[in-house]
């Protein structure tokens, strides 16, 4: 029989360093395009090379990585037409699960979306962009555990941290962080109220936030 003390700290450790590693690559701590050793990953998060190497699987699945034989790793370029394309897919994905959430959540798991509701608002007041990714990020698992829908939690999850990759990227340029935290907030209030059509029409106001900031980064770039 294995170890059941020992298999749950190892994935501990995998989630440890699975979560070092994307936040260092979706805050441009590695920036774009960066090439990258698995020895120079594990001295910056201080994870092993076991962990180390589950977390870079989970990222190159996600697309937040490049394994590249022989040559090491490669953190990918951002492509704002693969960007667009993505949020056309996250849209109807996203959605569903939103709403699926508002649905299926317990009382429990509705508390914790009105602490995130919270924290979001908590963030855009202090226009503090560290603390929205994190709440950022804790809101999507949540959101996929809550849907209880593995087949969109399986496609969500190549999407959750190129979102925030290329926001953290361009925020400061195009997007409005207090908004963006605002329509998060709005989101996580309808979920935690149980409120399902409030859920997908806040989810849509959302990404519409979204698609414009991505289209206006394509002006800027260009200015």
């Amino acid at each position: 029989m294995p170890d059941t003390a020992l298999l749950e700290s190892k994935s501990k450790l995998n989630d440890v360093a699975y979560q070092l590693l994307e936040e260092a690559i979706v805050t441009l701590r590695i920036p774009p395009g960066a090439l990258v050793s698995e020895q120079r990953l594990s001295e910056m998060t201080g994870v092993g090379r076991t962990p180390l190497r589950e977390a870079v699987q989970r990222l190159a699945r996600e697309h937040l990585i490049v394994v590249m034989p022989q040559r090491g790793l490669q953190i990918p370029t951002i492509d704002i037409g693969k960007q667009l394309r993505l949020l056309e897919t996250r849209r109807e994905i996203e959605r569903l699960i939103c709403r699926s959430a508002a649905k299926r959540a317990t009382p429990a798991e509705r508390k914790s979306f009105e602490r995130l509701a919270s924290e979001f608002s908590a963030a855009g007041v202090k226009n503090n962009d560290v603390a929205f990714m994190r709440s950022d990020r804790e809101f999507n698992e949540l959101c996929l555990v809550v849907a209880r829908n593995e087949f969109a939690e399986s496609a969500m999850r190549a999407l959750h941290g190129l979102s925030r990759r290329f926001w953290y990227l361009h925020y400061k340029q195009a997007a409005d962080l207090p908004e963006m935290a605002r329509l998060h907030s709005a989101v996580a209030s309808a979920i935690a109220r149980g409120d399902v059509a409030g859920a997908g029409e806040a989810l849509d106001r959302l990404v519409d936030n979204v698609e414009t900031f991505t289209k206006a980064t394509v002006t800027l770039d260009q200015i």
